[in-house]
């Protein structure tokens, strides 16, 4: 149903050193243009490319944090923020802003229709000089601007159109847009989001239910301990939501769950030969596991890079697959 995950976010404090270090650590490209940050809007986002071109990687890596001024542009939000918080707990240490995804303004206009008409809460940002298009925030409303889970099950969904984006139409083409002339250790695409989930079933149901929204893919990871739901998007370059519920304690994903909650997992990232990124991992002194065989990837091997070295972040790499 819906286009493209725009971003895989994180809400942390300095987003500009942490830009900085996203670049130092792990090579995502960063640029002053794709530095957000407006009067009337008191928050600053970058929005990093692992690929610096959109039709190859149109998912982007996006740290940011809201600052604790006036929000004329949108006054609802600080304390539609702080509920955020709340909800996800404020020690978690990877939070979001907002799970943001997109669609195409005829079918963003469908939704609004739908989400009316099943009389479900969400609250629409005004439009500003800045930001002169809508947005939308599901399970809370103007008169009271806290966040729900019970229209998206606690995946803390913004949605926009795709327009106001002015992506690539490549990104629309049936197979993915490969690079040109990729050298070994190059990152490729986000390939996945990872979102950890107490009831796999009951978010399944609320996004079929109020969204129409279905998974791509529905499968019980027995090695690793979890049941994952892959949501996917009809731009098929971008990243999948890969909802994670598991299903054994003594796992990574079960550690997490019950470490910190509910909330956002790993980003994966597809790279060009993953020896060579990991070569290139070593050179920048970045601390990581080489998993061999992970059912997560089909059995391929995985990079997981110790999250220590990234402000709590966690990333992992995989060979990109051919499309």
């Amino acid at each position: 149903m819906f286009d493209l995950l725009m971003s895989a976010d994180m809400m942390l404090e300095d987003p500009d050193g942490m830009a900085d270090l996203l670049h130092e650590k792990l090579g995502i490209h960063k640029h002053e243009r794709w530095r957000q940050a407006f009067d009337n809007h008191p928050y600053i986002a970058h929005f990093l490319r692992v690929h610096k071109s959109l039709a190859v990687a149109p998912t982007r890596v996006e740290p940011q944090w809201h600052l604790d001024k006036p929000n004329p542009g949108d006054p609802f939000f600080h304390d539609f923020l702080e509920s955020l918080k709340d909800y996800q707990g404020r020690h978690r240490p990877m939070l979001t802003h907002a799970v943001v995804i997109t669609l195409r303004m005829p079918q963003f206009s469908a939704l609004i229709d739908k989400l009316m008409r099943r009389e479900l809460p969400f609250r629409m940002a005004q439009r500003t000089a800045e930001m002169p298009f809508d947005r939308l925030w599901l399970g809370t409303t103007p008169e009271n601007p806290v966040y729900s889970p019970e229209v998206d099950g606690g995946l803390c969904i913004e949605v926009m159109g795709t327009e106001p984006l002015q992506m690539p139409a490549e990104i629309f083409l049936p197979k993915p847009t490969q690079p040109r002339d990729a050298k070994p250790g190059d990152m490729v695409r986000i390939t996945s989001r990872g979102f950890l989930v107490r009831n796999l079933e009951d978010v399944l149901w609320r996004l079929s239910t109020n969204l129409d929204w279905e998974p791509a893919a529905l499968e019980q990871l027995n090695g690793e301990g979890y049941r994952r739901a892959r949501m996917g998007f009809n731009c098929v370059g971008s990243a999948s939501l890969d909802l994670i519920q598991p299903t054994f304690w003594d796992c990574e994903a079960g550690h997490y769950l019950n470490n910190w909650g509910p909330g956002l997992y790993y980003i994966r990232i597809g790279v060009n030969d993953l020896q060579a990124k990991a070569d290139d991992l070593s050179k920048r002194g970045v601390k990581y596991t080489l998993v061999q065989s992970s059912e997560a990837v089909d059995g391929r091997a995985l990079l997981q890079v110790d999250p220590s070295q990234l402000r709590g972040q966690m990333f992992e790499f995989e060979e990109i697959q051919g499309d």
